[in-house]
């Protein structure tokens, strides 16, 4: 089947930091800008969770506690799901590259959970929880492909660092 039998080309489109700035849940679900990343978006937002994990971590560890994080993810996941369903009607494509607050909120838990860790556990996490938000190994890819909306977007990152945190155990357990 040649692409004019199969009906017309729908290109998705880029946002712009013009878009991104056009309403607030945008700049949410597109990671302060992370997002916008015109190299492998999702890499560059969990990126920008390990960043911003590190820095406000070791700024204000009185008030970053992993209790406060664990509060914090909580809030920005049900924050996600209103502002990753506002943004993918707003961009016409439910699950949009550009969305990476599932990617900062799901690495955000990994890390609070392998926390205190050092330099080289830290980059396997972000290696491991890359590989199951990329390859979506069974059931991830079957809750990628079940959930929409915001809650969608939202879970199957949840469930790539739930992966992620239970190869982190067998690690410690072997």
């Amino acid at each position: 089947m040649t692409p004019s039998e199969s009906g017309p080309q729908v290109k998705i489109p880029r946002p712009t930091a013009q878009f991104m700035l056009s309403h607030s849940a945008h700049i949410i679900a597109q990671g302060f800008g992370s997002g916008l990343s015109p190299l492998m978006p999702g890499t560059a937002g969990t990126l920008f969770a390990w960043l911003t994990f590190t820095v406000f971590s070791v700024r204000w560890p009185e008030f970053f506690t992993p209790m406060h994080w664990l509060i914090i993810i909580t809030a920005g996941f049900f924050i996600g799901i209103w502002a990753c369903a506002v943004t993918g009607k707003n961009l016409g494509v439910a699950d949009h590259g550009s969305m990476v607050w599932d990617e900062i909120i799901a690495f955000w838990l990994v890390l609070v959970l392998v926390t205190p860790a050092d330099f080289k556990t830290q980059c396997w996490a972000f290696v491991i929880f890359r590989f199951f938000d990329m390859v979506k190994p069974p059931p991830i890819g079957y809750f990628d492909k079940r959930f929409k909306g915001g809650f969608g977007v939202m879970w199957d990152d949840l469930v790539a660092a739930f992966f992620t945190l239970l190869v982190f155990a067998l690690w410690r357990i072997f």
